[in-house]
């Protein structure tokens, strides 16, 4: 690995594993769930809030920082960690992911992708080179190389191209990257659905080798059965001695069937974007607090919960401060449900310590399955 970082397995339990990501900036538990701080922040949090919840690392969006304020004025004051006054370890994503979904404004081709802003509609133009330079700016622990992000569904010819020339631009990316002491770039592995391209993919990301690697191309509408189906396999195409990260998952269902399918690392906007829409995420499941149920309800959100708006606000409470549309609405659900995400990911460690994780995944689903709390 890059010089300044280290992974060390602790424990493995079937597949799943725990253990650490040692880097500069601090360690980073395994399995691990990254907050996404899209534009220099987890909305609606302060980040010491973040990392009360149990946080070791974020992830920064290179799309958008490079859009506003611009990598450029990034740099200029500090870096990301100064600028968003977060000091532990941020890995930036490449950009890839958000060149697909904007695929109405892009234009790719064998260089990189031409696409306009969805801010003011300027052109700008993403390449491997560029999106390691935006991400040097930034100055992210953990880089990611620049790829096509497969759309689903994608007929085999054409999750084909976009596999090998995300492959080729993942050497673009490492000579780009090069020597960089403190700083780790990741591999992603591309494939769709299909087995043997998962597996070309693998072999040539090895070949090139990186620090880390990501399983991408997952979490794109394909439903969690597929997912899952390409879980079982893909991983194990990648060294196990390096870091893999599951790119944009996902529920906690989600999650823990893919740390039991050997991934150590995760990112998503559903914590923070569910809180800002009134639903909280417990061991019972979702809990809308929206609905009338909760109006007269003197209960916490989540009994065994210590996160703020457990320990303090009743259901009522959080239905009223939603319901009238006040920003403390937002900030209570969304710190509860960052809480509830890193409570499940230390309870998995713990389990995979133990050797235990089997009981842990019967017992996650139990009680999922009894459902919410029956009306007062």
């Amino acid at each position: 690995m890059a010089e300044g970082f280290k992974f060390e397995l602790a424990a493995t339990d079937g597949k799943a594993r725990t253990g650490m990501i040692c880097t500069p900036r601090g360690e980073i538990r395994t399995p691990a769930f990254m907050p996404v701080g899209t534009a220099g922040t987890v909305k609606a949090m302060l980040p010491e809030s973040v990392r009360a919840t149990g946080a070791d690392i974020l992830l920064g969006n290179t799309y958008h920082l490079m859009l506003r304020p611009t990598a450029e004025r990034v740099e200029r004051l500090g870096g990301l960690h100064r600028f968003m006054n977060w000091h532990r370890p941020i890995l930036t994503d490449s950009g890839g992911f958000q060149v697909m979904s904007l695929s109405d404004l892009r234009n790719l081709d064998e260089r990189g992708v031409r696409f306009r802003s969805h801010v003011d509609g300027s052109l700008h133009e993403i390449t491997p080179e560029r999106s390691m330079e935006i991400q040097r700016m930034l100055g992210s622990d953990i880089v990611m190389c620049f790829d096509e992000c497969t759309s689903w569904p994608a007929e085999e010819s054409a999750a084909r191209a976009s596999m090998e020339l995300s492959m080729r631009w993942a050497a673009r990316s490492r000579e780009a990257f090069g020597d960089r002491p403190g700083h780790a770039l990741f591999g992603i592995q591309q494939g769709s659905l299909y087995h043997d391209q998962r597996a070309e993919s693998a072999e040539a990301l090895r070949a090139i080798g990186f620090d880390g690697y990501a399983v991408g191309g997952l979490a794109v509408g394909e439903g969690q059965e597929a997912m899952f189906s390409v879980l079982d396999y893909a991983p194990d195409m990648l060294p196990a001695d390096r870091p893999r990260y599951l790119m944009g998952v996902g529920k906690p269902d989600d999650i823990v069937g893919a740390v039991k399918r050997g991934i150590d690392m995760m990112d998503c906007v559903l914590p923070s974007r569910s809180g800002r829409t009134g639903q909280a995420f417990t061991r019972r499941g979702v809990v809308n607090l929206k609905n009338a149920r909760h109006r007269d309800d003197p209960r916490p959100l989540d009994e065994q919960c210590n996160c703020p708006a457990c320990r303090n606000y009743s259901r009522a409470y959080l239905h009223h401060v939603f319901r009238a549309g006040e920003m403390i609405s937002g900030m209570l659900l969304t710190s509860h449900n960052m809480h509830y995400y890193q409570e499940l990911m230390q309870a998995m460690r713990a389990a995979i310590s133990r050797g235990a994780f089997d009981a842990f995944e019967t017992e996650f689903q139990a009680i999922r399955a009894e459902g919410d709390l029956e009306p007062v």
